[in-house]
């Protein structure tokens, strides 16, 4: 992978090329929820562009994958790609607060999320859905997606839907309660890092 990174500004574009896809990101974590998300796969454009707006990280993403085999390869190189993104655009970590959690309703469902940014990888999720596949994306990908994601940016990530009945309504909060979650892991809110450790 290769990243250009402007670390004053806190962002960041990463490229990743392999036989089955061709992914450039760029993130800003100090942004106002700009994106331009372009996956090829329409409901997984649709949940990140809502992590982008909720999260306030501006965001855009080209991806030109081998679809007509799956959306696997797609989904889980670009949760690879945003998590070297979010991690480069961190850079030594110092000053954030580290911990961000929430809670997101979405009419029936409720979605719960906390991260650490701490830089050991791990996740946990805990959620099932009814339908298999939303508009070319499957629904087993949501934790395929979030657990590539916790092992490329270092991070714990514990997701669970606490209530719900619709397969959209689940994914759109776990999707919104992740960016809640992130929008206040990555705030600045000291000068210092938030570990006994002195590093993360």
């Amino acid at each position: 992978m290769n990243e250009i990174t402007d670390s004053a500004l806190r962002s960041v574009t990463v490229t990743r090329t392999t036989k089955e896809t061709d992914i450039c990101a760029t993130l800003s974590l100090d942004g106002t929820g700009i994106s331009s998300i372009r996956s090829g796969v329409v409901f997984f454009d649709h949940m990140l562009t809502n992590f982008s707006r909720h999260s306030g990280f501006d965001l855009a993403i080209e991806c030109k994958g081998d679809l007509d085999v799956d959306d696997h390869h797609s989904v889980e190189d670009i949760a690879i790609v945003l998590g070297k993104a979010i991690a480069d655009a961190l850079g030594d970590k110092r000053g954030i607060q580290r911990y961000g959690w929430s809670i997101i309703p979405m009419d029936e469902a409720l979605a719960r999320c906390a991260v650490d940014l701490g830089g050991r990888s791990y996740c946990v999720f805990n959620a099932t859905f009814k339908r298999a596949v939303i508009q070319g994306f499957s629904t087993e990908m949501v934790k395929h997606f979030f657990v590539s994601l916790s092992e490329s940016m270092k991070a714990n990530i514990h997701l669970s839907i606490l209530d719900g009945e619709n397969t959209h309504h689940k994914i759109e909060a776990l999707f919104k309660a992740f960016a809640y979650a992130m929008k206040a892991a990555v705030a600045v809110t000291g000068s210092g890092i938030a570990s006994t450790k002195g590093k993360l």
